[in-house]
């Protein structure tokens, strides 16, 4: 089953192949969202600053009944926090605020605020970003470091600098939107992808090839997006607080023919994601 399987990352520590997105999962409702993900096998969770979730989320990790050891819990440094001292400040506030001794994964959450996604020129700030991960790895406060949304030249700023390589970059990828050549580059340099919004926020649903697809597996669409993400080697985050979502979500016993593989990848881009198409990910940038 896919919720026991794990990737390794470039430093060995190993990372469950599926996780739950939290985005949008209020943070009184956190709590209960990661106890019914636990129950159900989940080992796995994704949060940010950003999602003002944080509190909930490491409630939800402290009191779900199983030991921390066995849980990977992620968040991410706000896209606006491009300087060391910013980002030494917000990293301990994670910590202080999820109630954690350590916290398993945290990302630069953009390259560039979100108020300036893909804009100007951040590279100083990344670096001094990064340091401070860097230097929270080293002092054991956080056992894997990464980035997300980080596009190729993004990566090259802080690889031509950094004493700890990026373990992860997380990205928008699902049917429809395959960054190919940004996965391959990736996973040449051993950066894990981590894939964002595997069911493009509900907008594919209703496409009817995909449907289509998904009929000849008998499984569901988002069951088809997710075993898609699993299949370029990436790791899907769906996000979902309703607890048989989270188990459907989990049911991945079948595998795509390399054909389907092909026809899927090829799928035109979606270029609406209806009332999320405001935000700076989902702007096509």
């Amino acid at each position: 089953m896919v919720l026991q399987e794990k990737y390794s990352l470039s430093n060995g520590v190993e990372i469950p192949k599926l996780g739950l997105g939290t985005w949008f999962i209020e943070d009184s409702k956190a709590p209960q969202a990661v106890y019914e993900a636990v129950k159900i096998g989940y080992r796995h969770i994704d949060t940010a600053q950003a999602y003002e979730n944080e509190r909930g989320v490491g409630e939800g990790i402290r009191t779900c009944g199983v030991a921390r050891e066995q849980l990977f819990v992620t968040t991410k440094l706000a896209a606006e926090i491009k300087s060391y001292d910013a980002a030494v400040k917000a990293i301990d506030g994670s910590l202080k605020l999820m109630g954690l001794d350590y916290i398993d994964m945290m990302l630069i959450h953009s390259p560039q605020p979100w108020a300036d996604f893909r804009g100007g020129d951040y590279a100083e700030g990344n670096r001094q970003a990064w340091r401070a991960l860097e230097d929270a790895y080293k002092a054991g406060k956080l056992r894997a470091i990464g980035v997300s949304n980080f596009k190729e030249q993004d990566l090259e700023n802080i690889l031509s600098s950094c004493t700890v390589s990026p373990m992860v970059n997380q990205l928008l990828v699902h049917i429809s939107n395959t960054p190919k050549n940004l996965i391959s580059y990736c996973q040449s340099r051993k950066i894990l992808v981590e894939a964002y919004s595997p069911v493009a926020h509900g907008e594919i649903l209703n496409h009817p090839k995909i449907a289509e697809i998904a009929k000849k597996y008998q499984v569901t669409v988002p069951q088809l997006c997710i075993r898609y993400d699993l299949q370029l080697g990436t790791l899907p985050l769906p996000k979902t607080a309703n607890p048989a979502h989270m188990l459907e979500n989990a049911q991945l016993d079948f595998t795509i023919s390399d054909q389907d593989m092909e026809q899927l990848a090829a799928i035109e881009q979606i270029s609406d994601y209806g009332e999320f198409s405001f935000f700076p990910v989902f702007s096509g940038k």
